[in-house]
């Protein structure tokens, strides 16, 4: 599925939709560059599956958690990891395998920690408009 954002505004409507269109996944991938806009669409995410206040990015915390319906929901920023055993040991694979929806930034730096079934999505700033591309794996 392919989205435009011509702002930020459009957000809200594209991440309904993307947790519709992908109601059996759990675990969401976004990628793009620094800036792109993967932390204010995952909160968007967030809101929409009832959470009232996402905070930031997660940067120097790594994980922040939601509670979500009387579950939980989990945004990983794993950009400030050095390597995947730094993952390992704040319990990435029990987040990744907890059946609750995990929504990873920079995931690539934990490429070989990620389950089989995942949505990756990429967000790509052109002249200020985000193209949005999501495919499930």
């Amino acid at each position: 599925m392919n989205y435009t954002a011509k702002s930020l505004e459009d957000y809200t409507s594209i991440a309904s939709e993307v947790l519709s269109r992908f109601k059996e996944h759990k675990v969401f991938l976004l990628h793009g560059e620094m800036g792109a806009g993967k932390t204010t669409f995952t909160k968007r995410l967030l809101e929409e599956l009832g959470v009232s206040n996402p905070g930031g990015s997660p940067t120097f915390g790594i994980v922040n958690e939601y509670e979500v319906n009387s579950k939980l929901a989990y945004h990983f920023d794993c950009y400030r990891l050095k390597d995947e055993s730094e993952a390992e040991s704040i319990g990435m694979i029990d987040y990744l395998d907890s059946g609750n929806y995990c929504f990873i930034e920079w995931p690539e730096r934990i490429e070989s920690l990620l389950p089989e079934h995942f949505v990756v999505i990429k967000i790509n700033v052109q002249d200020s408009v985000r193209n949005i591309q999501c495919q499930e794996y």
